[in-house]
């Protein structure tokens, strides 16, 4: 999937494509997790599907619960989802970041490899 360390630089529209692609498997990964978070706030503790979505995008995020949980239940789900969620939030940081890292490695291999055989003939 990724070029080989002594390859050439990826042309840009491709580089763009990869990103884009990265982008878009991480904003499906997060609006599953949200929904897992929604249903489970939602069903357990019986919060509107707003407050619901409020609870799980702010635990996702990582800036802690809204609502209070009054369940047992409720309880033992926030808990464990807060474990998940944060997770979650850095595999997916890392994926969507992939793409760049990458590239940014290649390049500075590319020009270390360049410094080591030399300047190059005309």
């Amino acid at each position: 999937m990724n070029e080989q360390k002594i390859a050439p630089l990826l042309p840009r529209h491709e580089y763009l494509a990869r990103f884009t692609r990265s982008l878009a498997l991480g904003l499906s990964i997060i609006a599953i997790c949200l929904g897992i978070g929604m249903i489970g706030y939602h069903c357990l503790e019986k919060l509107s599907w707003i407050d619901a979505f409020l609870n799980a995008a702010m635990i996702l995020s990582g800036m802690g619960p809204v609502a209070t949980m009054q369940t047992n239940a409720g309880k033992l789900f926030a808990g464990c989802y807060a474990l998940f969620s944060g997770l979650a939030l850095i595999s997916i940081i890392a994926l969507i970041m992939a793409p760049v890292v990458l590239r940014f490695l290649h390049k500075f291999h590319l020009d270390l490899h360049a410094e080591k055989s030399g300047p190059r003939k005309p």
